[in-house]
Protein backbone atom coordinates (compact mmCIF):
# COMPACT_ATOMS: atom_id res chain seq x y z
CA UNK A 1 0.00 0.00 0.00
CA UNK A 2 1.38 3.25 -0.81
CA UNK A 3 0.45 6.33 1.66
CA UNK A 4 1.19 9.44 0.43
CA UNK A 5 0.21 13.32 1.94
CA UNK A 6 -2.30 12.24 4.57
CA UNK A 7 -2.20 14.27 7.44
CA UNK A 8 -3.34 13.62 11.15
CA UNK A 9 -7.48 15.14 11.26
CA UNK A 10 -11.20 14.54 11.91
CA UNK A 11 -13.36 16.00 9.69
CA UNK A 12 -17.35 15.74 9.51
CA UNK A 13 -18.17 16.00 5.88
CA UNK A 14 -21.33 16.18 4.55
CA UNK A 15 -20.76 13.87 1.28
CA UNK A 16 -23.10 15.70 -0.87
CA UNK A 17 -20.64 19.09 -0.37
CA UNK A 18 -17.11 17.35 0.57
CA UNK A 19 -16.12 19.58 -1.63
CA UNK A 20 -17.67 22.88 -0.16
CA UNK A 21 -15.65 22.02 2.81
CA UNK A 22 -12.45 23.64 4.50
CA UNK A 23 -9.98 20.39 5.10
CA UNK A 24 -7.10 20.36 7.70
CA UNK A 25 -4.74 17.96 6.27
CA UNK A 26 -7.31 15.91 5.11
CA UNK A 27 -7.81 14.00 1.65
CA UNK A 28 -10.90 14.83 -0.33
CA UNK A 29 -12.19 11.66 -2.13
CA UNK A 30 -12.44 11.35 -5.26
CA UNK A 31 -15.54 10.30 -5.62
CA UNK A 32 -16.14 13.58 -4.34
CA UNK A 33 -14.24 15.34 -6.79
CA UNK A 34 -15.80 13.52 -9.49
CA UNK A 35 -19.18 15.03 -7.66
CA UNK A 36 -17.67 18.72 -7.77
CA UNK A 37 -16.78 18.38 -11.36
CA UNK A 38 -19.93 17.43 -12.73
CA UNK A 39 -22.87 18.71 -9.72
CA UNK A 40 -24.96 21.83 -10.85
CA UNK A 41 -23.58 25.84 -9.16
CA UNK A 42 -25.88 26.36 -5.78
CA UNK A 43 -28.23 28.74 -6.37
CA UNK A 44 -26.70 30.28 -3.04
CA UNK A 45 -23.70 31.88 -2.58
CA UNK A 46 -22.72 30.17 0.69
CA UNK A 47 -24.80 26.78 0.90
CA UNK A 48 -26.75 24.98 3.52
CA UNK A 49 -25.51 21.67 4.95
CA UNK A 50 -27.22 19.06 6.16
CA UNK A 51 -25.68 16.79 8.79
CA UNK A 52 -27.78 14.05 8.49
CA UNK A 53 -24.91 12.35 5.24
CA UNK A 54 -22.18 12.97 7.55
CA UNK A 55 -18.81 11.48 6.47
CA UNK A 56 -15.90 11.45 9.04
CA UNK A 57 -12.21 11.10 8.03
CA UNK A 58 -9.80 9.44 10.43
CA UNK A 59 -6.06 9.83 9.39
CA UNK A 60 -4.55 7.20 11.43
CA UNK A 61 -0.49 6.56 12.19
CA UNK A 62 0.80 2.75 12.74
CA UNK A 63 3.91 1.80 14.11
CA UNK A 64 5.09 -1.43 15.53
CA UNK A 65 6.38 -0.97 19.30
CA UNK A 66 9.69 -0.19 17.69
CA UNK A 67 8.43 2.79 16.15
CA UNK A 68 8.38 1.12 12.41
CA UNK A 69 5.93 2.64 9.93
CA UNK A 70 3.07 -0.45 8.94
CA UNK A 71 2.05 0.07 5.49
CA UNK A 72 0.32 -3.57 4.57
CA UNK A 73 -3.20 -3.05 6.45
CA UNK A 74 -6.23 -2.83 4.90
CA UNK A 75 -9.47 -1.49 6.18
CA UNK A 76 -10.92 -4.96 8.17
CA UNK A 77 -7.77 -4.86 10.35
CA UNK A 78 -9.33 -1.85 12.07
CA UNK A 79 -12.12 -1.01 14.39
CA UNK A 80 -13.54 2.05 14.94
CA UNK A 81 -16.04 3.19 17.48
CA UNK A 82 -18.03 6.56 17.92
CA UNK A 83 -19.22 6.95 21.01
CA UNK A 84 -18.57 3.49 22.21
CA UNK A 85 -20.95 2.15 18.94
CA UNK A 86 -18.83 0.48 16.14
CA UNK A 87 -18.66 1.93 12.92
CA UNK A 88 -18.36 0.23 9.41
CA UNK A 89 -14.92 1.14 8.22
CA UNK A 90 -13.75 2.30 5.05
CA UNK A 91 -10.02 2.42 4.03
CA UNK A 92 -10.06 6.03 1.82
CA UNK A 93 -7.81 5.65 -1.54
CA UNK A 94 -5.15 8.51 -1.81
CA UNK A 95 -5.27 11.61 -3.54
CA UNK A 96 -1.55 13.32 -2.32
CA UNK A 97 -1.94 16.50 -4.41
CA UNK A 98 -4.19 18.68 -2.19
CA UNK A 99 -2.59 22.30 -1.25
CA UNK A 100 -1.66 23.01 2.00
CA UNK A 101 -2.22 26.00 4.38
CA UNK A 102 0.14 25.95 7.25
CA UNK A 103 0.57 28.44 9.96
CA UNK A 104 4.15 28.29 11.92
CA UNK A 105 3.73 30.01 14.66
CA UNK A 106 6.92 30.48 16.89
CA UNK A 107 6.93 32.17 20.68
CA UNK A 108 9.31 34.87 21.10
CA UNK A 109 8.50 35.99 24.39
CA UNK A 110 9.10 34.03 27.41
CA UNK A 111 12.36 31.90 26.87
CA UNK A 112 11.87 32.13 23.09
CA UNK A 113 14.15 34.50 21.99
CA UNK A 114 17.24 31.82 23.69
CA UNK A 115 15.91 29.17 21.40
CA UNK A 116 16.72 31.53 17.89
CA UNK A 117 19.98 29.95 17.14
CA UNK A 118 18.28 26.42 17.25
CA UNK A 119 16.29 27.80 14.11
CA UNK A 120 18.99 28.10 11.35
CA UNK A 121 17.45 24.73 9.23
CA UNK A 122 14.17 25.33 10.26
CA UNK A 123 12.75 26.97 7.43
CA UNK A 124 14.68 23.74 5.45
CA UNK A 125 12.51 21.39 7.59
CA UNK A 126 9.39 23.38 6.98
CA UNK A 127 9.64 22.50 3.24
CA UNK A 128 10.10 18.86 3.85
CA UNK A 129 7.44 18.64 5.43
CA UNK A 130 5.26 20.72 2.99
CA UNK A 131 6.55 18.72 0.30
CA UNK A 132 5.54 19.50 -3.16
CA UNK A 133 1.67 20.38 -3.11
CA UNK A 134 0.25 23.92 -3.66
CA UNK A 135 0.95 25.48 -0.60
CA UNK A 136 0.43 28.64 1.57
CA UNK A 137 2.54 28.85 4.73
CA UNK A 138 2.90 32.05 7.18
CA UNK A 139 4.53 32.71 10.31
CA UNK A 140 2.93 34.08 13.07
CA UNK A 141 4.95 35.03 16.46
CA UNK A 142 3.36 35.75 19.68
CA UNK A 143 4.88 37.03 23.60
CA UNK A 144 1.48 38.08 25.33
CA UNK A 145 -0.34 38.85 22.47
CA UNK A 146 0.11 36.78 18.74
CA UNK A 147 0.72 38.97 15.73
CA UNK A 148 1.20 37.92 11.98
CA UNK A 149 4.73 37.84 10.93
CA UNK A 150 4.82 37.17 7.74
CA UNK A 151 1.65 36.35 5.92
CA UNK A 152 0.78 33.40 3.63
CA UNK A 153 3.23 33.03 0.57
CA UNK A 154 3.68 30.40 -1.54
CA UNK A 155 7.28 31.86 -1.57
CA UNK A 156 8.94 29.34 1.02
CA UNK A 157 12.30 32.06 0.63
CA UNK A 158 10.03 34.50 2.41
CA UNK A 159 9.18 32.72 5.23
CA UNK A 160 12.77 31.66 5.68
CA UNK A 161 13.58 35.03 5.74
CA UNK A 162 10.92 35.61 8.33
CA UNK A 163 12.38 33.02 10.51
CA UNK A 164 15.75 34.44 10.24
CA UNK A 165 14.90 38.06 11.44
CA UNK A 166 13.05 37.06 14.88
CA UNK A 167 12.43 39.91 17.02
CA UNK A 168 12.48 39.19 21.12
CA UNK A 169 9.17 39.27 22.87
CA UNK A 170 7.81 40.33 25.89
CA UNK A 171 7.88 38.09 28.79
CA UNK A 172 4.89 36.30 27.68
CA UNK A 173 3.77 33.10 26.04
CA UNK A 174 0.74 32.66 25.34
CA UNK A 175 0.73 29.78 23.62
CA UNK A 176 -3.64 29.22 23.40
CA UNK A 177 -3.75 32.95 22.25
CA UNK A 178 -1.83 32.06 19.86
CA UNK A 179 -3.21 28.58 18.87
CA UNK A 180 -6.53 30.76 18.28
CA UNK A 181 -5.09 33.14 16.20
CA UNK A 182 -3.41 31.11 13.92
CA UNK A 183 -7.24 29.04 13.56
CA UNK A 184 -8.80 32.23 12.36
CA UNK A 185 -5.94 32.74 9.99
CA UNK A 186 -6.76 29.14 8.87
CA UNK A 187 -10.18 29.82 8.76
CA UNK A 188 -9.93 32.61 6.09
CA UNK A 189 -7.84 30.52 3.57
CA UNK A 190 -9.46 28.47 0.49
CA UNK A 191 -11.82 25.44 1.37
CA UNK A 192 -9.77 22.88 -1.01
CA UNK A 193 -6.66 23.60 1.31
CA UNK A 194 -5.84 21.10 4.06
CA UNK A 195 -5.14 23.01 7.41
CA UNK A 196 -2.13 22.69 9.77
CA UNK A 197 -0.49 24.41 12.71
CA UNK A 198 3.26 23.94 13.60
CA UNK A 199 3.47 25.27 16.91
CA UNK A 200 7.11 25.97 18.65
CA UNK A 201 6.88 27.10 22.34
CA UNK A 202 7.94 26.15 25.55
CA UNK A 203 5.71 23.45 27.53
CA UNK A 204 4.31 26.12 29.60
CA UNK A 205 1.53 28.76 28.51
CA UNK A 206 2.04 32.24 30.21
CA UNK A 207 -1.35 34.59 29.95
CA UNK A 208 -3.09 33.16 27.52
CA UNK A 209 -7.10 34.90 27.70
CA UNK A 210 -8.74 32.42 25.19
CA UNK A 211 -10.85 29.58 27.16
CA UNK A 212 -9.65 26.25 26.35
CA UNK A 213 -13.26 25.15 25.02
CA UNK A 214 -13.04 27.48 22.57
CA UNK A 215 -9.59 27.10 21.37
CA UNK A 216 -10.47 23.05 20.97
CA UNK A 217 -14.28 24.52 19.07
CA UNK A 218 -12.41 26.49 16.33
CA UNK A 219 -9.49 23.96 15.86
CA UNK A 220 -12.33 21.25 15.31
CA UNK A 221 -14.73 23.15 13.51
CA UNK A 222 -11.50 24.42 10.94
CA UNK A 223 -9.95 20.76 10.81
CA UNK A 224 -7.04 22.03 12.17
CA UNK A 225 -3.93 19.71 13.18
CA UNK A 226 -1.15 20.55 15.26
CA UNK A 227 1.79 19.26 15.18
CA UNK A 228 3.84 20.68 18.47
CA UNK A 229 7.64 20.88 19.18
CA UNK A 230 8.24 22.39 22.52
CA UNK A 231 11.33 23.13 24.62
CA UNK A 232 11.08 23.15 28.32
CA UNK A 233 10.09 26.19 30.16
CA UNK A 234 12.04 27.21 33.76
CA UNK A 235 11.10 25.52 36.73
CA UNK A 236 9.96 29.05 38.14
CA UNK A 237 7.59 29.35 35.48
CA UNK A 238 6.29 25.93 35.86
CA UNK A 239 5.44 26.66 39.15
CA UNK A 240 3.61 29.67 38.63
CA UNK A 241 1.19 28.37 36.16
CA UNK A 242 0.88 25.08 37.96
CA UNK A 243 -0.05 27.29 40.96
CA UNK A 244 -2.68 29.27 39.26
CA UNK A 245 -4.31 26.17 37.96
CA UNK A 246 -3.72 23.81 40.43
CA UNK A 247 -6.81 21.61 41.47
CA UNK A 248 -6.97 20.66 45.22
CA UNK A 249 -8.91 17.29 43.97
CA UNK A 250 -7.06 14.25 44.68
CA UNK A 251 -7.27 11.42 42.00
CA UNK A 252 -8.81 8.16 43.04
CA UNK A 253 -6.35 5.80 45.40
CA UNK A 254 -6.88 2.94 42.85
CA UNK A 255 -7.37 3.51 39.03
CA UNK A 256 -5.79 5.84 36.11
CA UNK A 257 -4.12 8.54 38.33
CA UNK A 258 -2.79 6.09 40.87
CA UNK A 259 -0.40 4.41 38.54
CA UNK A 260 3.22 6.30 37.32
CA UNK A 261 3.07 8.08 34.15
CA UNK A 262 4.57 6.97 30.73
CA UNK A 263 6.44 9.29 28.87
CA UNK A 264 8.60 9.46 26.43
CA UNK A 265 12.57 10.08 27.99
CA UNK A 266 14.60 13.52 26.46
CA UNK A 267 16.84 12.33 23.58
CA UNK A 268 20.06 13.94 24.03
CA UNK A 269 22.45 15.42 21.25
CA UNK A 270 24.43 12.05 21.05
CA UNK A 271 21.02 10.17 20.58
CA UNK A 272 21.24 8.62 24.06
CA UNK A 273 17.80 8.65 26.31
CA UNK A 274 17.69 10.65 29.70
CA UNK A 275 15.07 11.29 32.27
CA UNK A 276 11.29 11.97 30.56
CA UNK A 277 10.47 15.41 31.89
CA UNK A 278 6.99 16.41 31.20
CA UNK A 279 5.78 13.20 33.46
CA UNK A 280 2.04 13.87 33.78
CA UNK A 281 0.85 14.95 30.73
CA UNK A 282 0.81 11.67 29.02
CA UNK A 283 -1.28 9.95 32.09
CA UNK A 284 -4.17 12.31 31.60
CA UNK A 285 -4.50 11.58 27.71
CA UNK A 286 -4.51 7.35 28.57
CA UNK A 287 -7.08 8.64 31.44
CA UNK A 288 -9.60 10.82 29.52
CA UNK A 289 -9.32 7.26 27.03
CA UNK A 290 -10.88 5.34 30.17
CA UNK A 291 -14.00 8.04 30.94
CA UNK A 292 -14.63 8.45 26.75
CA UNK A 293 -17.08 8.48 25.40
CA UNK A 294 -18.93 10.85 25.19
CA UNK A 295 -17.35 13.57 27.68
CA UNK A 296 -19.28 16.88 27.49
CA UNK A 297 -16.30 19.57 26.26
CA UNK A 298 -16.78 21.61 29.20
CA UNK A 299 -15.42 18.40 31.04
CA UNK A 300 -13.09 17.66 28.68
CA UNK A 301 -11.47 20.80 28.84
CA UNK A 302 -11.68 20.70 32.92
CA UNK A 303 -9.70 17.89 33.06
CA UNK A 304 -6.92 19.01 30.72
CA UNK A 305 -6.68 22.44 31.42
CA UNK A 306 -6.13 22.01 35.23
CA UNK A 307 -3.57 18.90 34.51
CA UNK A 308 -2.07 18.73 30.81
CA UNK A 309 -2.35 22.39 30.17
CA UNK A 310 -0.54 23.42 32.78
CA UNK A 311 2.18 20.88 32.63
CA UNK A 312 2.89 21.08 28.40
CA UNK A 313 0.04 23.16 26.86
CA UNK A 314 1.69 22.33 22.86
CA UNK A 315 1.47 18.86 24.01
CA UNK A 316 -2.10 18.95 24.77
CA UNK A 317 -3.38 20.73 21.65
CA UNK A 318 -1.31 18.60 19.46
CA UNK A 319 -2.93 14.92 21.02
CA UNK A 320 -6.51 16.96 21.01
CA UNK A 321 -6.09 17.50 17.42
CA UNK A 322 -4.30 13.96 16.32
CA UNK A 323 -1.02 15.82 15.77
CA UNK A 324 2.58 14.61 17.26
CA UNK A 325 4.70 16.27 19.80
CA UNK A 326 7.84 16.49 20.30
CA UNK A 327 10.31 17.87 23.03
CA UNK A 328 13.80 19.47 22.27
CA UNK A 329 16.52 20.74 23.79
CA UNK A 330 19.06 21.25 21.09
CA UNK A 331 18.91 21.94 17.40
CA UNK A 332 19.79 18.78 16.32
CA UNK A 333 16.58 17.45 19.15
CA UNK A 334 14.66 20.07 16.84
CA UNK A 335 15.74 18.54 14.10
CA UNK A 336 14.86 14.86 14.52
CA UNK A 337 11.43 15.63 15.66
CA UNK A 338 10.48 17.94 12.63
CA UNK A 339 12.39 15.28 10.27
CA UNK A 340 9.91 12.47 12.07
CA UNK A 341 7.12 14.82 11.63
CA UNK A 342 8.16 15.07 7.60
CA UNK A 343 8.29 11.13 7.06
CA UNK A 344 4.77 10.46 9.43
CA UNK A 345 3.00 13.47 7.54
CA UNK A 346 2.84 11.44 4.25
CA UNK A 347 2.12 7.76 5.81
CA UNK A 348 -0.66 7.84 7.19
CA UNK A 349 -3.87 5.30 6.51
CA UNK A 350 -6.98 7.69 6.12
CA UNK A 351 -10.07 5.62 7.82
CA UNK A 352 -13.37 6.94 6.77
CA UNK A 353 -17.03 6.24 8.22
CA UNK A 354 -20.43 7.62 7.77
CA UNK A 355 -22.15 7.86 11.91
CA UNK A 356 -25.47 6.40 12.60
CA UNK A 357 -27.75 8.46 13.03
CA UNK A 358 -25.08 11.18 14.21
CA UNK A 359 -26.09 13.76 17.10
CA UNK A 360 -24.92 17.58 17.43
CA UNK A 361 -22.07 17.87 19.37
CA UNK A 362 -18.92 15.96 20.49
CA UNK A 363 -18.11 12.65 19.71
CA UNK A 364 -15.42 10.73 20.84
CA UNK A 365 -13.72 8.19 18.31
CA UNK A 366 -11.40 5.20 19.31
CA UNK A 367 -9.17 3.70 16.97
CA UNK A 368 -8.26 -0.51 17.67
CA UNK A 369 -6.94 -2.99 15.89
CA UNK A 370 -9.07 -6.15 15.64
CA UNK A 371 -5.71 -9.03 15.14
CA UNK A 372 -2.69 -6.52 16.16
CA UNK A 373 -3.04 -5.47 19.53
CA UNK A 374 1.17 -4.81 19.27
CA UNK A 375 0.80 -2.19 17.23
CA UNK A 376 0.48 1.76 18.05
CA UNK A 377 -1.83 3.61 16.89
CA UNK A 378 -2.43 7.49 16.49
CA UNK A 379 -5.71 9.18 15.68
CA UNK A 380 -7.38 11.91 16.20
CA UNK A 381 -9.97 10.90 19.24
CA UNK A 382 -13.02 13.26 18.59
CA UNK A 383 -15.53 15.16 16.29
CA UNK A 384 -17.76 17.84 16.43
CA UNK A 385 -21.36 17.49 14.66
CA UNK A 386 -23.32 20.13 14.27
CA UNK A 387 -26.72 20.66 14.80
CA UNK A 388 -29.54 18.08 12.65
CA UNK A 389 -30.84 21.55 11.34
CA UNK A 390 -28.75 23.40 8.33
CA UNK A 391 -25.85 24.90 9.30
CA UNK A 392 -23.89 27.33 7.25
CA UNK A 393 -20.17 25.47 6.33
CA UNK A 394 -17.04 27.17 7.79
CA UNK A 395 -15.52 30.12 5.21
Amino acid sequence: MHLRAAVVAVLCLPAALVYALPAALVYALPAARAYAQNAPIPASPIPTISTQSTLVLVPTLVKTKKGDLVFTLTANDFTITDNNVEQKVHLEEDTGDQPLALVVAIETGGGGASQFDKYRKLATMIESIVGQVPRRVAVVTFDSEPQLFQDFTPNLALMEDAIQNLDAGDSGAATLDAVAYSVDLLRKQPPQYRRAILLISETVDHGSKVRLDDALRAVSDTNTSIYSVAFSSSRSAVGHEASKLNDPTPGPEHGCFSHDPKTDPTVRDDGSKGVPEESRSTQYYDCLAELLPPLRLAKMAAILGMNGLRKNAPETVAKLTGGEYFHFSSERDLERGLATISNHVPNRYVLSFQPQSPQPGLHAIAVTMKDHPDLVITARSSYWAGDATTTQPQP
